[in-house]
């Protein structure tokens, strides 16, 4: 049934083409129509580098979508979590201040928090793979674009790309002097600052460019426990760049990044579980949904917040969560005759020490001290060739990555004065659950690759793509379950080699110089592992297997209109096998995180991307997917989730924007837009309980810019969830304590901005 639907698919996007080929045909032949100065108005083209070398994002035969930098500061797309629902099929959220995003491309993904787990989705900047989810907020400034490639990307990329990948592209340095300041001021006393300068130290041999950030806000939630804003921000970030060109056949760039954050902990919102009279319950025996603010519900110590405003918190404690980020990175590439020899090295070391209220309370229920630390290090050698009807790019890859967790989940210690005695002063009472229960381990992986992709042109305008790659990743995992930081509960060390074969074979027919058509398989493969969260029994440690998947796809992409619309089409399914999955379950009466394989998930959908320039000024912009995605047989500790739609994976999403810009008399523009975007309801983790969800969702922005004649200057007003929706980012259970932490999106925020461009 369902490769019917991608067959289908793939004649319905055949036809589409087609018509689109002949009406392009059709505008080329005829006279012109419109006013000479909108003659000359075409759509961008975007350079990318998505399969290893510079080519029209339109020549590209996959999913793939292109955010240049000014799309980027127009969407204020400041971090990783930023770029959620700019693309079609893209989600993001965290329910951290600076760390561990979850990051799902056409439902491929994963919930789990943990450092030592990997998502579907790899994330890259400037070509190295970013693997730790400490890191993954720290490279969004001073950017030249960024490339999101849905579906497996494994044939040409470091590790675990089952979903896709994220390419994040730093602007280089260049041989002319450049640079611009940027301050922004807005809701909650934010400030956002940028600068970025660069130029030759020698000419046409070395140049250097230097970027800086500063953000800072108050915060957008209120403590009622102690009256202080809660949710703030303060971050600091660094990149400079030397680019060194000997001779014409030779680049070296070197770069070095530096990133910290100072803000606070998130300060989720309590949701008591637990009814204290019949009439609260629901029909699953825990608090009815039009009782959670009632006070009739209340969590394992008796509280319950009874606010109904999702920014006020009541907490006693208010934490930081500190990340610091060093990174050093080295590319060279060297033209050799017809081929181009690439090596790219790179070490990255971040750390983070974060205080969590876990209970979102005034009482001392859990509380969590993460404190990691992970280091990198990755070294990319790669060749490339175009000769004649043939290109290729083969390549190996090693990274060596070390873990280390020394963290903790001090749970119940407003209970310990009731077992104070002489002999146990401190009160702990582990047997209740009363102490502090610390995961300490050290993680390390050793990760090898060989790879390969060729398009070969079987006639002139018919390309076949074949890939193949092979990985291994040796782990080793050290374990211990600690009670009162000194006594050791259990231990594991175990060691085991997880290896396999990813790889790709497409086909692409163009129809004419500005449309074609794609069809493609792809496996692709993310490596087994252990588990690196809190675990109360060691059979949570023991290695979970290799989740693989099986993708066909289906596409177009057309310029038309004598290159004013831009219609990219694209149809999907995948066959996913023992898909790595997390869930917090109660066993025994007590909640535990799992990650562990479901047997099978099952993804089929569609997404079309138009852009338009009806005149001259104007510009339209519109993405749409529909997705359907269900896990097959999962079954987890007792718990049946078969049939379950998958977390973060909305059936219907879309996301636009329009533009148009006024020509001022002396050369001056104003540039108002609003972008819309929408997501269909979505579910948190694999349950499918509906108090972990989120309904459908509208959110509206605008920008008005104003640009100088000259182009030095630009300034404006903008806007964010202009709406004001207060919806979830994430919803986090804890069932035997009574309580789920809701963590809410940022409310409406606008703000002014100044630009000076050197």
């Amino acid at each position: 049934m369902k490769l019917r639907l991608v067959g289908t698919s793939a004649a319905a996007l055949l036809m589409a083409a087609t018509v689109n080929a002949q009406a392009q045909e059709a505008d080329a032949g005829a006279p012109a129509q419109v006013e000479a100065e909108d003659a000359v108005a075409v759509l961008e083209q975007i350079v990318v580098t998505a399969q290893k070398r510079s080519e029209n994002v339109q020549e590209v035969p996959i999913a793939i979508t292109a955010l240049s930098s000014s799309t980027l500061e127009k969407q204020r797309v400041t971090n990783v979590v930023s770029l959620d629902n700019l693309v079609p099929g893209l989600r993001i959220a965290a329910a951290d201040a600076a760390a561990n995003p979850k990051i799902f491309i056409r439902g491929s993904g994963l919930n789990d928090f943990n450092p030592t787990s990997s998502s579907g989705v790899g994330l890259y900047a400037d070509g190295v793979y970013i693997g730790s989810p400490l890191a993954q907020f720290a490279t969004f400034f001073d950017l030249d674009r960024v490339e999101v490639l849905r579906g497996p990307q494994g044939t040409l990329y470091g590790r675990n790309t089952t979903g896709g990948a994220i390419n994040v592209i730093s602007k280089r340095p260049t041989f002319s002097p450049e640079g611009y300041a940027a301050l922004e001021y807005g809701s909650f006393n934010a400030v956002d600052a940028t600068a970025a300068f660069g130029g030759p130290i020698v000419e046409d041999k070395l140049a250097f460019r230097i970027a800086a950030k500063y953000a800072e806000d108050d915060g957008f939630s209120t403590n009622a426990a102690t009256g202080h804003d809660v949710n703030f921000a303060e971050q600091y970030a660094v990149r400079g760049s030397l680019l060194y060109t000997p001779d014409g056949d030779t680049d070296v760039l070197f770069t070095v990044n530096r990133f910290m954050n100072r803000g606070g902990a998130v300060q989720a919102k309590s949701r008591a579980l637990f009814p204290a009279t019949p009439e609260a319950a629901g029909p699953d025996g825990v608090c009815a949904p039009n009782f959670y603010r009632s006070g009739l519900c209340t969590d394992l110590l008796g509280y319950a917040d009874t606010n109904p405003d999702p920014y006020k918190v009541d907490s006693n404690n208010e934490g930081l969560d500190k990340v610091d980020l060093t990174s050093l990175m080295l590319s060279v590439d060297r033209s050799i005759g017809d081929v181009t020899l690439t090596s790219i090295t790179a070490w990255q070391d971040v750390k983070r020490n974060a205080q969590e209220n876990t209970d979102a309370s005034p009482l001392q229920m859990i509380e969590a001290s993460y404190i990691n630390q992970q280091t990198e290090f990755s070294q990319e050698l790669r060749l490339a060739s175009e000769v004649g009807a043939l290109k290729w790019v083969v390549g190996g890859y090693y990274m060596h990555d070390t873990t280390d967790s020394k963290s903790d989940y001090d749970l119940l210690r407003a209970y310990r004065p009731f077992f104070v005695t002489p002999e146990n002063p401190t009160g702990a009472s582990p047997e209740n659950s009363i102490g502090i229960f610390g995961y300490p381990y050290e993680q390390t992986t050793d990760t090898y690759a060989i790879f390969g992709q060729s398009d070969y042109e079987l006639t002139p305008d018919l390309i076949l793509t074949t890939g193949l790659r092979w990985s291994s990743d040796d782990k080793t995992m050290d374990y211990a379950r600690t009670i009162e930081e000194s006594i050791v509960q259990f231990s594991v060390k175990d060691s085991k080699t997880f290896s396999d074969w990813s790889g790709k074979v497409g086909l692409k027919y163009n129809l004419s110089d500005l449309s074609n058509v794609y069809a493609s398989y792809s496996r692709g493969y993310k490596s087994g592992g252990f588990f690196g969260g809190n675990a109360d029994d060691p059979t949570q440690i023991q290695p979970y297997a290799n989740e693989t998947v099986n993708a066909y796809e289906v596409g177009s992409k057309s310029d038309l209109m004598g290159q004013r619309l831009r219609l990219n089409l694209s149809g999907f399914y995948y066959d996913y096998q023992d898909i790595q999955a997390y869930s917090t379950v109660l066993r025994d009466g007590i909640t535990v995180q799992v990650l562990d394989n479901a047997a099978s998930a099952e993804m089929y959908g569609a997404e079309a991307e138009v852009t338009y320039m009806p005149v001259r000024n104007l510009d339209l912009s519109l993405g749409m997917a529909w997705l359907h995605a269900e896990y097959g047989d999962y079954n987890s500790l007792g718990d049946d989730y078969t049939g379950n739609q998958m977390p973060q994976a909305p059936k219907y999403s879309l996301t636009s924007r329009a533009e148009y810009t006024f020509e001022m008399p002396g050369g001056a523009t104003i540039s108002p837009s609003v972008d819309v975007s929408y997501r269909s309801k979505v579910f948190f983790d694999s349950t499918e309980r509906e108090r972990l969800s989120d309904p459908e969702l509208w959110l509206v922005g605008a920008e008005l810019a104003m640009t100088s004649a000259n182009g030095h200057i630009e300034g404006g007003l903008w806007g964010r969830n202009l709406t004001d929706e207060a919806y979830l980012t994430s919803a986090n259970p804890i069932d035997s304590l009574g309580v789920d932490l809701l963590t809410y999106s940022r409310p409406r925020s606008v703000g002014i901005f100044l630009r000076y461009n050197y």
